[in-house]
């Protein structure tokens, strides 16, 4: 069930048989020469999608595409949010769900460089709520698409080398299977890229000059999507049933 495509009477009649919502979130930035810049929010939707779909009465909401991305700035397409100002946002998002009665909130996330700053705004949503005056009771959860459970183990072994950290072939592969109209190729200069620390957006442009971080995602395939997504999906209805399965403890 998507929250998007639902009306308010629908979302009313959900809250009366579950408290729990998914959120992807994730991040617009550049994913090398053949990687689509909406790779790291495209990936945690199209698994949501994709696991919502597949059965359950999982909700998932507006996929929260712009994250926190200054280092790929030195790339044309990115848009990047500053810390604070994700964090604002961050803010808005989960006590407008939270207010409804939403009482299990799970991010599921797409972007490594978007987890201090979702970690921050569950800290500042919490204070808030510590404090009073906002919404109480609920329970916030961040969880990397790729940490799901068997997930990395599955990438290991459809990319035994050249997986790297950015642009990486499992996610370039996501994106082919969720959008095979939008498939690019290129000549990569060296296979493998280069690896190394991340900082500002021109040490990460000279270091990096065609934006991949330690990758080969010409090894990338939809049929290697498929397999990625669907074992995902599963993952996420069984990480999701169990958190909304917690007890809430409230004074």
């Amino acid at each position: 069930m998507l929250l998007a495509k639902s009306t308010w009477p629908e979302i009313e009649a959900f809250l009366q048989r579950s408290r729990t919502v998914v959120v992807p979130v994730g991040s617009n930035e550049q994913h090398g020469p053949t990687g689509l810049l909406g790779t790291d929010w495209m990936c945690p939707e199209i698994i949501a999608h994709h696991a919502s779909a597949a059965g359950g009465d999982l909700l998932v909401a507006p996929t929260f595409a712009v994250g926190m991305a200054q280092h790929h700035l030195g790339f044309p397409g990115t848009i990047s949010l500053r810390p604070s100002t994700m964090i604002a946002a961050l803010r808005d998002w989960t006590l407008s769900l939270a207010a409804h009665g939403f009482e299990r909130i799970y991010y599921l996330n797409g972007h490594g460089g978007n987890v201090a700053t979702l970690e921050a705004a569950f800290s500042e949503v919490y204070s808030e709520a510590s404090y009073g005056g906002r919404p109480r009771g609920f329970s916030l959860r961040l969880r990397n698409w790729w940490d799901l459970p068997g997930v990395l183990r599955l990438c290991s072994r459809l990319f035994p080398e050249g997986h790297g950290s950015h642009a990486t072939p499992s996610e370039v592969a996501v994106t082919q299977f969720g959008y095979p109209d939008a498939i690019k190729s290129a000549t990569y200069a060296p296979r493998i890229a280069p690896t190394g620390p991340i900082r500002e957006a021109a040490d990460f442009r000279t270091r990096y000059p065609d934006g991949r971080m330690g990758s080969d995602p010409a090894q990338a395939s939809p049929e290697k999507g498929r397999e990625i997504v669907e074992l995902a999906s599963k993952a996420l209805l069984d990480e999701v049933a169990g958190f909304a399965a917690e007890p809430m403890l409230t004074g």
